[in-house]
């Protein structure tokens, strides 16, 4: 048997391993191990604060509502007719018991005329019967009967006379017409809607306000409303009455308020912006509202301390406009996070790049 002999490695094989064992030595060998173990640097994040201030602080509860008349009557037909005249239009204002418009009356008035007849044909009937009965001449039954005819002959002149004073429509509230149903000419049914009257003073403004605010909630309370219809202008009002009951459906209660405007500019129907302010302090400690975190139940805000972000747990008053009321939690002068606040943990390093005075 032939022997086999082991070719020799060529020196290009030989560079070759000595190459891929330096490599494996650089990947892992001691300098290596040392470069992998340190640990990697905390990113500073950027972040605007604002500091809590001390200033005066309207507390108060923001809503809208469409505006209504507090009093509202539809004035209809209380007989049928034809609409003879019309004295009204629509933006008049009318007192209580003015009349408005008139019917034809003039077979009621015929109906009152025989109904009065009678009457005084019973009249007499019932003088003579009352001398005979005293001269006892007639039967009490008799005199009695004619008593009672009498009666009700008066209570049928009364109805007539009612009947007749019902072609004159007259105003059951003072008010302004807001809307004309009818024409002269028309027939009037008998119950048929003839004008629509609105009390503009006061108007009313009805807010459904959620139960956590039940205990702000109080009548006298100012309002405060402003309305499209009107840019610029700021109404005044007052909290009238406040419902004792919370919906079960909605978890809210109602609140109404009243507003008067000698100006005339309110009207029923507008929708306006109210703000409710229950409470007014002259000197309280605020951050801004974009500063509290409220995702836990725990309010709190992040202040900027040696360069970190410090989570602390806040009690909050009163809120206005764009400032939350500090009770507890923050100092005077502390910087607070208003901006990169959703980035932040307890203890993240923090580069401030404006500070909001």
């Amino acid at each position: 048997m032939r022997n086999r002999t082991l070719r020799p490695f060529s020196h290009a094989a030989l560079a070759a391993l000595f190459l891929l064992l330096a490599a494996c030595g650089e990947r892992g060998g001691p300098g290596a191990d040392k470069d992998a173990e340190k640990p990697a640097e905390d990113p500073v994040i950027p972040v605007e604060v604002a500091k809590a201030t001390r200033q005066p602080i309207l507390a108060s509860y923001a809503g809208t509502a469409s505006l209504e008349a507090e009093r509202q009557a539809q004035v209809v037909a209380k007989t049928s007719g034809v609409l003879l005249r019309l004295m009204v239009e629509e933006g008049d204002r009318v007192r209580e018991g003015q009349v408005l418009a008139e019917l034809d009356s003039e077979r009621t008035r015929l109906e009152v005329a025989r109904a009065e007849a009678d009457l005084r044909r019973l009249e007499n009937e019932f003088r003579r019967s009352q001398e005979l009965f005293d001269a006892k001449l007639v039967s009490s039954e008799a005199h009695d009967r004619i008593r009672f005819s009498l009666e009700t002959q008066r209570a049928a002149w009364d109805l007539a006379k009612l009947e007749l004073s019902y072609a004159r429509i007259t105003a059951p509230i003072e008010g302004v017409i807001s809307q004309r149903l009818v024409k002269e000419g028309n027939f009037i049914q008998l119950q048929a809607p003839l004008f629509r009257i609105d009390d503009f003073d006061p108007l009313q403004a009805v807010l459904n306000v959620p139960e956590r605010e039940l205990r702000t909630m109080r009548p006298g309370l100012k309002v405060a409303m402003a309305v499209d219809a009107v840019p610029g202008a700021a109404f005044e009002g007052v909290v009238a009455r406040v419902s004792p009951v919370v919906d079960p459906g909605t978890g809210t209660f109602r609140v109404t308020c009243e507003f008067r405007d000698d100006s005339g500019s309110l009207k029923s129907g507008m929708f306006g912006r109210l703000s409710v302010i229950y409470d007014q302090r002259a000197d309280v400690l605020v951050v801004p509202r974009e500063a509290l975190l409220e995702d836990d139940a725990q309010p709190a805000v992040f202040v900027v301390r040696e360069g970190k972000a410090v989570r602390v747990p806040v009690r909050t008053g009163a809120r206005s406009g764009g400032v939350v009321e500090v009770l507890e939690g923050v100092a005077d002068g502390d910087a607070v996070v208003t901006v990169g606040a959703s980035t932040l943990r307890d203890g993240t390093k923090v580069q401030v790049l404006e500070a909001t005075p």
